[in-house]
């Protein structure tokens, strides 16, 4: 599930921090960083069993309308789409994430009132009233309606966010890329394969998981010399006036750029650039793509970078 992009920008954080803070310990750091890689991996697994603690608060409904002293007829006999769906009933047996919810003891039983709003936007929502309306039962119907309400209620959702960050300060900018996985998940199900479907891996495979140790041990090992190159390129600026995450960003990616060469040169410049305009200062992506294009040219040049 960790993708690329996700151990780009962790590592950009933990740089940081790792200059911020002052400690100086590699290990440690590293450490850091794994911890927080999985962390938005537990995330991922947390945004799943959401859409199942939805479903119980809505058998909790219907069971309580049934236990008035005068229930309604529509009380008594309500329409058990919603509450029977099959993508739903996979998903709350899904051996993984029983695993993953007995382990880290996630459930989002203390969190009821957001539960209770969320569960009555989705019930006045289009969507909803479709799906209820619809004569048709099947099991991608029935996956197809919670992909609709995730994309729509969930994946921007300021409430959500709110509250995850305050149960995790790692969680603060993993959502976004987090809620694509748990697209790709719902997508991804099949109804043959029950208990058993499986879900994203924390890491695709050991490459990347090593992809993320190499890359933020050569970012710190070799500080010196990516910032050697840094200053030789930004010499109308004064480097200590420059913004600190700029030249942690351009640091990353020069490690990057020098260390895999397997990866084009223009997809390490993109993605870093991508990080720079979101992360730092307004006029950062054209700083960073500007200086290191200017880098990359001249080592070039020099005869000491020959990948494309």
């Amino acid at each position: 599930m960790i993708n690329r992009v996700l151990i780009r920008l962790k590592i950009i954080q933990i740089v940081y921090a790792y200059y911020q803070n002052g400690s100086k310990n590699l290990d440690s750091a590293e450490k850091e960083l794994f911890f927080s890689l999985s962390k938005a991996y537990d995330l991922y697994n947390y945004l799943l069993i959401l859409m199942v603690a939805l479903t119980n608060y809505a058998q909790k409904r219907i069971d309580a309308a049934k236990a008035k002293l005068a229930p309604t007829a529509e009380e008594l006999y309500p329409n058990l789409k919603f509450v029977e769906n099959q993508f739903i009933s996979q998903l709350e047996v899904n051996k993984q994430l029983l695993d993953f919810s007995a382990n880290q003891k996630r459930s989002w039983d203390n969190d009821e009132d957001f539960i209770k709003n969320l569960y009555e936007q989705i019930i006045v929502s289009d969507t909803y009233k479709e799906y209820m309306a619809s004569s048709e039962k099947s099991y991608e119907a029935d996956r197809e309606l919670w992909r609709k309400l995730y994309k729509t209620l969930i994946l921007n959702n300021t409430a959500l966010d709110t509250l995850l960050e305050d149960q995790s300060l790692y969680w603060n900018d993993d959502k976004e890329i987090v809620d694509t996985f748990v697209m790709k998940t719902i997508k991804r199900f099949e109804e043959k394969n029950g208990a058993n479907q499986e879900l994203l891996p924390e890491f695709k495979d050991d490459e990347d998981r090593e992809f993320a140790r190499r890359l933020f041990r050569r970012t710190i090992l070799n500080c010196d010399y990516y910032r050697h190159l840094i200053s030789e390129n930004t010499r109308n600026w004064d480097l200590e006036r420059v913004a600190f995450m700029d030249v942690v960003i351009m640091q990353c990616a020069l490690a990057e750029i020098l260390s895999f060469p397997n990866i084009p040169i223009s997809v390490s410049l993109n993605e870093y650039v991508e990080v720079a305009k979101i992360y730092s200062t307004v006029k950062s992506g054209s700083f960073v793509n500007g200086t290191l294009d200017g880098i990359v040219n001249q080592l070039k040049k020099e005869g000491k970078l020959t990948k494309k």
